[in-house]
């Protein structure tokens, strides 16, 4: 029985986590979201955590940290290195930790900044809205943009891995002066994946379907064995055995470990199919900015989609490959990454 099979034992560790979470729920998940509380305060209380300081100290020596306040959230920021100026936005379930084996090197040729996406790692966590609006990706998206203005940087060129591509697609399509260069990892349009959904992309991207059901039972289930869902989640995306370190996970962890940021994280989703679908449906032009479009060849998205042509649906300048990886590109195939950003990126 190989690892695509919906029986694997990978597989079953993932949809065990949500039926053990029902059985979990109580008097457990009221103190772990105590305890959660204690910790995961950092954007609101204006300070970091210990751990998130030691954190950023060991894998960013020499960045500088600051909470940047945009017109709807506290952004979690990190600035280092010197030239043109360079965004690095994560995905899910990560956090900016993601990027620990590709900043330092990027930072000999750029300013490199790397943020929390709102509702992820120690940014705001808003509540999601009306229509999940607050988690829109436009709205998202905007957060990033008023960073890099409060940092000086009018224009500039931007990296997205999974959640954090999608906010760069949309700040393509709506703050296109603002974009330079864009460089996508491991997506293709959300509208259009959705759209050429069959089984097998469904059951090996099943959260996609299950964080977007109605609060609260995605965000009880999960928030029930969180680290046993964060795990099982990254296990399976990944294809490169160790690539996550134990460090990046704890990371992951003391961050996810949080009601807020899973109720933020299905929010995300949740807007997927609601705002942001009507979103790309009320646009009337492809996103003009430039986009290489880099996948894991060993991953889901490469297997299932043209990862290109859904892309030049939407886009209208686009390049792209794949790289020998999964779905964990920044942390897998971190040099083979930096060579395709130093062919792309402009100095």
């Amino acid at each position: 029985m190989n690892e695509s099979d919906i029986g694997s034992p990978r597989r079953r560790h993932l949809i065990a986590g949500g039926f053990a979470a029902a059985a979990a729920l109580g008097f457990g998940l009221l103190e772990k979201t105590a305890n959660a509380a204690v910790v995961n305060q950092s954007a609101e209380m204006g300070q970091l955590s210990v751990a998130a300081q030691q954190a950023n100290a060991t894998f960013f020596p020499g960045f500088k940290q600051q909470f940047i306040k945009t017109s709807g959230a506290v952004i979690n920021t990190l600035v280092g290195g010197e030239g043109p100026p360079l965004l690095l936005i994560h995905g899910h379930p990560a956090t900016h930790i993601e990027w620990h084996r590709v900043a330092p090197q990027l930072a000999k040729k750029f300013t490199v900044v790397m943020t929390d996406l709102r509702g992820y790692g120690d940014s705001s966590k808003p509540d999601g809205g009306e229509n999940h609006i607050n988690y829109a990706k436009r709205t998202m998206g905007l957060d990033q943009v008023e960073v890099m203005k409060a940092l000086g940087f009018q224009r500039f060129q931007a990296v997205g891995h999974d959640r954090g591509a999608r906010v760069l697609h949309a700040m393509m399509m709506h703050y296109p002066e603002a974009i330079e260069r864009a460089v996508t990892l491991d997506i293709a349009p959300a509208d259009k994946m959705y759209a050429h959904t069959d089984e097998s992309f469904a059951t090996h991207y099943f959260w996609w379907f299950f964080h977007i059901q109605d609060a609260p039972l995605p965000e009880e289930m999960i928030g029930a064995v969180p680290q046993q869902y964060l795990r099982a989640h990254l296990d399976v995306q990944s294809k490169t055995p160790g690539a996550v370190t134990p460090d990046a996970f704890a990371e992951y962890f003391r961050c996810y470990n949080d009601p807020a940021c899973i109720h933020a994280v299905c929010e995300d989703y949740r807007a997927t199919v609601t705002v942001d679908r009507m979103d790309i449906q009320a646009s009337k032009r492809k996103a003009t900015p430039p986009l290489l479009a880099l996948w894991g060849e060993k991953g889901t998205v490469g297997k299932t989609f043209n990862v290109l042509d859904l892309w030049r649906e939407e886009v209208e300048t686009v390049t792209g490959y794949s790289l020998p990886c999964g779905h964990l590109i920044p942390e897998e195939v971190p040099g083979p990454l930096l060579q395709a950003l130093d062919n792309y990126l402009v100095v």
